[in-house]
């Protein structure tokens, strides 16, 4: 298995590359997202982990709702995945968190932007408005079963997807997924999302 820029994992005859998009307070060392990422690796999906703004830039907490500049931080950086020889002509996924959905969803959308499979954990995928009906790849949209206000806006957002689209909903969970079991089942969907979909029409690098 072989480590790039410290963040990017792609194991041997990886079916994919899955990019983490961190919501807002939270980093590339998210021990949630990190342990997801490391779900996804031993099932053979590359993973990168990456901060989407500066120490200096997140101070700001208007950048952190930026939902636009977040999306074009993840533009570029999906560009950077697609030129290293390991994940060259891989199927690329996203898989965010809280407002890293939307920039998730907001990337996806970008003409010419290929992207096979989204996961949202948590997230608001809400915020990325009016780009959700130009998303094409397929979107699984996780949500804890006690977190409601994240249930009805994750409802709302799903029915502005024209894309395929399934929300999952685990049972006893709440906003970050702390209870015990809630992330591993995370981790389950998940991996069977992107598994599935690196294999499917959407699934060009």
């Amino acid at each position: 298995m072989r480590r790039v820029a410290g963040d990017l994992v792609v194991p041997e005859a990886a079916q994919g590359v899955v990019v983490f998009v961190h919501g807002s307070g939270s980093s590339r060392l998210s021990p949630r997202n990190r342990y997801v990422a490391g779900a996804l690796n031993e099932a053979g999906l590359g993973t990168l982990l990456f901060d989407l703004l500066t120490p200096e830039e997140e101070a700001d907490r208007a950048n952190v709702f930026d939902i636009g500049l977040l999306a074009e931080r993840l533009l570029q950086r999906t560009g950077w995945v697609r030129e290293q020889p390991e994940a060259k002509g891989l199927p690329v996924g996203y898989f965010g968190a809280s407002t890293g959905a939307a920039a998730a969803l907001w990337a996806a959308a970008e003409p010419g932007n290929a992207i096979a499979a989204i996961v949202s954990r948590g997230g608001r995928p809400d915020l990325a408005g009016e780009r959700l009906a130009a998303v094409r790849a397929p979107t699984l949209l996780i949500v804890g079963g006690r977190d409601p206000v994240v249930i009805e806006l994750n409802e709302e957002a799903q029915r502005r997807l024209r894309a395929e689209s399934k929300m999952t909903i685990v049972p006893g969970a709440t906003h970050l997924f702390e209870e015990a079991g809630a992330l591993e089942a995370v981790a389950g969907h998940a991996r069977e999302w992107f598994t599935t979909h690196f294999a499917g029409p959407h699934a060009s690098g």
